[in-house]
């Protein structure tokens, strides 16, 4: 089990880090014992692996478009630039469906809110 700074637990031993299950997409840019910052990167056409996100405030350094999908649920999401939006923690495989590469920002919050997700969370919400 992984503790917080309080000795909550953190993160569920299951979940699958982005930066393991696709190292060649995302990149810690900075973390401490409160968050954890990641930089995504992909280009048309590219897919991740299924991966997890803790809850997480997301901004867009690009417009992008997207599929996601979790359990045979898909989510079409498609971004402007310089957008900020929350992300609650959940499960998914992500595709990029544009024409531009995606360029997005993580602030993944390392104390994370009790109780299970809401129910249906999959991508970013306003």
């Amino acid at each position: 089990m992984v503790a917080d700074r309080r000795g909550h637990a953190a993160v569920a031993p299951a979940m699958d880090d982005p930066t393991r299950t696709d190292p060649d997409k995302y990149r810690v840019v900075f973390e401490n014992d409160r968050v954890r910052v990641l930089e995504y990167r992909d280009e048309p056409g590219a897919r991740t692996s299924p991966h997890d996100h803790p809850d997480s405030v997301m901004l867009t350094l690009s417009a992008f478009r997207r599929r996601l999908t979790v359990e045979g649920r898909t989510r079409e999401v498609e971004l402007g630039p310089a957008e900020v939006r929350w992300l609650d923690r959940q499960r998914h495989v992500g595709e990029n469906t544009g024409e531009t590469p995606t360029h997005v920002v993580f602030v993944e919050l390392k104390d994370p809110a009790p109780g299970a997700p809401p129910p249906g969370a999959l991508g970013p919400s306003g």
